[in-house]
């Protein structure tokens, strides 16, 4: 790692000798193996659509600029991250976390300082867009060599054209293949076959790359990156014949080819037959065949009007030097014809017929995964029941919530440097912690939370009708977990919330309630029934106990014992409580 740029952060957790395998470890872009080459010595033609990863690149970017491809790319990105005036976009969950809260609250001020520094609450869309379009997404770690522990200082963006991840067998000085170090037995070891290669991984980087058309290599000069020196995040789309990351808009380059030919052949045949076109017979008498072609020229360019289309930016001018299909027809006619005639040609028919390009349209949005509804201007949003909703709107939030995840590796691996640099946790902490991390993003679809709500109510419309057989034919317990649908965890909590909400007042106490009606008991007058209670009326000892000496007795006090009765069903309640979680 000396001869690259960077830092690495070494794993010093090691494996077993015993654990092999002739399989080698998958990145997490998905991509087994690439070629030592790398990023511009690597063919990679599909069917003509690009040969290389720059190509292709390229050609993600055009696409996105064709309205229509636009359009849903909006849509994808505008559902994926939600914009609003107070909340940030994505912030860090780590209720499933097994730590403490110290660690947690500095996970939180790390998480909130890499957004800072990386400027998400701003550029969270075309962050997210340059994502979704390349299909992956490059930073650079900028830090303190001379005091690390700082951790991360900047955040710096790299054009996926300049940068690739470069993954290849470990070779020795002289290029040839390193020995895994068992001993041959008969020319051949068990052993390593079992192991296989091993591979060393990291980042080529061509500042000022130089693309020669029909050359396979860039000849600018590279910088080698260390692999922990770069923070990197795919789509998770492979292809797996050629080895290489694609993005989510592969699948609509046919589908886009074929709406833009469409559009332009539609825009040409109605130029070109809208108008009524003429045929002129003109009258040559007795002329020769040369004088009479001269004579038919003049004719036309006195009296023609030419007009062209340009397909690149939809003009249409008055060019003598293109040919076009908009021109009349002037036909020669001999002397004993009818003479000089004019006659119109109709123009074409059924040019309101637009079911072509609303279908190619339809296709383009399917292959984005965006629903066809969407396409229509006048489509508004409707908030009636669920079963209205279409399957497509059900599926396209599903779809952007793999997404959200896909994306949320780029936070992964900036939080898990971020950390291990300032020492808040290990390498082999992280491992163990990075999979109870999760990003909660905003959500405002809309039709889930329409979803969600009839489920409520249906489920309560369910209790309801149950209501007069539960204690019955059914217990509490059964109904909350089959038709509420609660889990145990849930039901421990609501019950703690329930009682917490009791002892404050915002709830009244179920005891002072009649079950059947809901309304409040009639409270008795406590002045009255410690009245009848008290000995001795009229003797001047109201409100005090009993003569100690005459009755035998020892005075109490009925505040104290309210108090102790409250306090000895408070600590059985708290024992019942941590027995069900001790159950959980």
């Amino acid at each position: 790692m000396a001869k690259l740029f960077g830092f690495s952060i070494d794993d010093k957790s090691n494996k077993s000798p015993s654990v092999i395998s002739p399989v080698p470890e998958t990145n997490q872009d998905g991509v087994d193996n690439y070629i030592s080459s790398g990023f511009y010595g690597q063919y990679v033609d599909i069917e003509g659509v690009y040969k290389t990863e720059h190509d292709l690149i390229r050609r993600y970017r055009e696409m996105s600029l064709h309205p229509e491809a636009d359009g849903a790319i909006e849509d994808v990105v505008n559902e994926a991250i939600v914009s609003d005036l107070y909340d940030s976009p994505v912030e860090v969950e780590l209720s499933n976390l097994n730590a403490s809260e110290g660690i947690k609250k500095k996970i939180r001020q790390e998480f909130k300082y890499l957004k800072e520094i990386l400027d998400f609450d701003r550029k969270s869309h075309e962050i997210f867009r340059n994502w979704y379009i390349d299909g992956r997404v490059y930073y650079l770690k900028v830090i303190d060599q001379k005091n690390p522990s700082a951790g991360i200082q900047e955040l710096r963006y790299i054009d996926p054209l300049k940068i690739k991840y470069i993954r290849q067998e470990k070779k020795d000085p002289n290029g040839k293949k390193l020995d895994t170090g068992y001993a041959r037995v008969n020319g051949r070891s068990q052993e390593e076959f079992q192991n296989g290669p091993e591979f060393e991984e990291y980042f080529q980087y061509t500042p000022s790359p130089n693309y020669p058309t029909g050359s396979l290599g860039g000849r600018g000069k590279s910088i080698k990156i260390a692999k922990d020196a770069i923070t990197y995040c795919t789509s998770g789309l492979v292809d797996r014949n050629k080895n290489t990351v694609l993005s989510y808009l592969h699948k609509a380059i046919k589908a886009l080819n074929q709406l833009r030919m469409i559009e332009d052949s539609l825009v040409i045949y109605r130029l070109s037959r809208a108008p009524e076109r003429r045929i002129f017979y003109i009258d040559v008498g007795n002329l020769p065949k040369v004088k009479a072609e001269q004579y038919l020229r003049e004719v036309m360019s006195r009296y023609r009007n030419k007009l062209a289309y340009n397909a690149q930016t939809g003009e249409v001018r008055d060019d003598r030097k293109f040919m076009s299909m908009m021109e009349d027809f002037w036909l020669p006619r001999r002397e004993g014809g009818r003479g000089t005639e004019i006659t119109t040609l109709p123009g074409g028919q059924n040019l309101g017929e637009l079911s072509d390009i609303e279908y190619f349209q339809k296709k383009l949005y399917r292959a984005l995964g965006v629903p066809e509804s969407r396409i229509a201007a006048d489509g508004g949003f409707n908030l009636g029941r669920s079963s209205e909703i279409l399957r497509d709107e059900l599926k396209f939030a599903k779809f952007v919530g793999r997404l959200r995840k896909r994306f949320a590796q780029m936070f992964n691996d900036m939080l898990r440097t971020q950390l291990i640099l300032k020492n808040i946790c290990t390498p082999e902490d992280w491992e163990v912690m990075k999979d109870h991390i999760q990003y909660d993003f905003l959500y405002d679809n809309q039709f889930a939370e329409l979803k969600e709500s009839e489920l409520i109510q249906n489920r309560l419309g369910i209790l309801a009708t149950m209501e007069p057989y539960i204690g019955k034919y059914y217990s509490t317990e059964y109904v909350r977990k089959r038709v509420l649908r609660q889990t145990d965890q849930e039901i421990i909590e609501i019950d703690e919330q329930i009682e917490d909400e009791i002892q404050k007042g915002i709830l009244p106490d179920p005891s002072t309630v009649d079950p059947i009606t809901g309304q409040p008991l009639p409270q008795e007058d406590p002045a009255a029934a410690g009245a009848e209670q008290l000995p001795g009326e009229g003797s001047g000892m109201e409100g005090m106990g009993a003569d100690p000496m005459s009755m035998g007795e020892i005075p109490t006090d009925p505040d104290l014992d309210a108090q102790a009765a409250e306090m000895a069903a408070g600590i059985d309640k708290q024992y019942t409580k941590d027995i069900k979680k001790a159950d959980l």
